[in-house]
């Protein structure tokens, strides 16, 4: 692995793999570090090994993903698998973890690509064994062709009932889908509706989705206002509330989903400033047309500035790439410029789709923000919600307050898996918007890292 490179590129999912990519394709030289095996990321995990009939369960538009691995491959690229990122620097270095030794590396401009995840869903049982989020169980079944039994399908948004589908086409017996979207969403979402069928493919397969499962049988309720998951040793039942009535279904499993959020962990790490979205309920990176961050020489590309789907992803990859370009002396401002062109055109026609998608699921405050005292909020350090309520009462004010009261967000994750909650709990015990409360200050290393090799990388130095 090289210590010193013209760009940077760090994740392999849609975002990552254009931006390396494109930068390679113009003469840089680039290094692209990926935690994965083998690059995809999660939209297109494992791609490159799956074998095309695999596409009656995991859908054609996940072998789309397979024509940008093959391009990665074919390029001057060197990608590093295997490698954790847990350091970057307003300098420009990366420190990073491959095969249990750390290294330092170098470069001219650094592209974060760290894509999304699960947005926490802090149910009462929602810690149980046999309950995990709905991307999990897409892992699983994407990279090693697991699939769990008669699961219950919880939460809103449109990869739940995509994941929902692939277990329907595999034959797998689902028990119920219990569908959280907020009746009132719908209402709402309508008037954006006309220019999201600029992208009628899209819509029209999702309700294909959605009319399979209705019609194979599943139990498929709506308008679920309440969850509750028990079990004794790992999840037994899942009790929803409909119209103030509950009702019970067994289940063993239990799949959670309600949207995906940035992952920001690395960015806010470096020092990019971000800033509070009411669209999307959470946390973007402050970055310009280009994803240029107000860190100089970093950028950040897909998902991980803001939620907008794999093309767009895809797109932003290469405007983010085409700037480095540009800063390190490689393109002309009007060479930038014109091969922008056609990603610009993609990110306009991707966009009312979002809008549209961002107000039907966005999630209701209920399952945001829990209600049961006893619900664990902070899984690393075992923290409820009781405590963080009790930690305000008593004078704390914002999230890195707390971790003196309570150690939440101190944990393996450093608040990945309860940032989002801990902030709205605080914020709803205030009575104050969650954008004054602020995130939880994150400092480098972002990834957990071994005395033995920090004291490895002194002795290098």
């Amino acid at each position: 692995m090289k210590s010193r490179t013209d760009i940077a590129v760090i994740g392999a999912g849609p975002a990552g793999m254009a931006a390396a990519v494109m930068a390679a394709d113009h003469g840089a030289s680039v290094l692209l570090l990926d935690e994965q095996a083998a690059a995809g990321g999660q939209i297109y995990r494992a791609v490159g090994s799956q074998k095309a009939t695999g596409s009656a369960i995991l859908g054609t538009e996940y072998y789309q993903g397979g024509a940008l691995v093959d391009r990665l491959a074919a390029s001057t690229v060197e990608h590093v698998t295997g490698a954790t990122v847990w350091h970057v620097s307003d300098q420009r270095e990366i420190g990073v973890s491959v095969d249990g030794a750390a290294e330092l590396i170098n470069a001219d401009h650094i592209i974060i690509a760290t894509g999304a995840q699960e947005r926490p869903f802090p149910v009462p049982g929602w810690t149980l064994p046999g309950v995990m989020n709905a991307g999990a169980a897409q892992i699983l079944l994407k990279s090693s062709g697991v699939l769990l039994p008669y699961p219950v399908f919880v939460g809103t948004g449109p990869l739940l009932y995509l994941i929902a589908h692939q277990y329907l086409r595999a034959g797998v017996p689902i028990a119920a889908v219990l569908d959280t979207t907020p009746r009132s969403n719908l209402c709402q979402a309508l008037g954006l509706l006309p220019a999201a069928f600029r992208e009628a493919g899209q819509i029209w397969k999702g309700l294909g989705w959605l009319k399979d499962l209705r019609t194979s049988g599943t139990t498929f309720k709506t308008g679920v206002e309440d969850i509750r998951i028990n079990g004794a040793d790992h999840a037994e039942s899942v009790e929803y509330k409909i119209a103030g009535h509950w009702h019970s279904c067994s289940a063993e499993s239990v799949l959670l989903h309600q949207g995906v959020v940035p992952n920001v962990n690395l960015a806010m790490a470096a020092g990019c400033k971000h800033h509070w979205s009411d669209a999307q309920l959470c946390w973007h990176a402050q970055v310009d047309d280009w994803g240029y961050s107000t860190v100089e020489g970093v950028s950040i590309a897909g998902d991980g500035a803001g939620i907008v789907g794999a093309d767009s992803a895809q797109a932003l990859g290469g405007l983010a790439a085409l700037d480095a370009l540009y800063r390190i002396g490689k393109l002309s401002i009007p060479e930038r410029d014109k091969i922008a062109m056609p990603l610009r055109k993609i990110m306009s026609r991707q966009q009312p789709l979002r809008r549209f998608l961002d107000r039907l699921y966005q999630p209701a405050e209920q399952f945001r923000i829990p209600a049961d005292p006893a619900t664990l909020v902070c899984r690393c350090e075992e923290v409820s919600a009781a405590e963080i309520r009790e930690a305000v009462s008593l004078g704390c004010q914002g999230p890195n307050q707390l971790k003196s009261f309570t150690r939440a967000g101190m944990g393996p994750c450093q608040g990945r898996l309860c940032g989002l909650t801990v902030s709205a709990i605080i914020a709803d015990e205030l009575g104050r918007p969650v954008q004054d409360i602020g995130a939880a200050r994150l400092r480098s290393p972002v990834k957990p890292l071994e005395l033995g090799q920090l004291a490895a990388l002194a002795d290098k130095e």
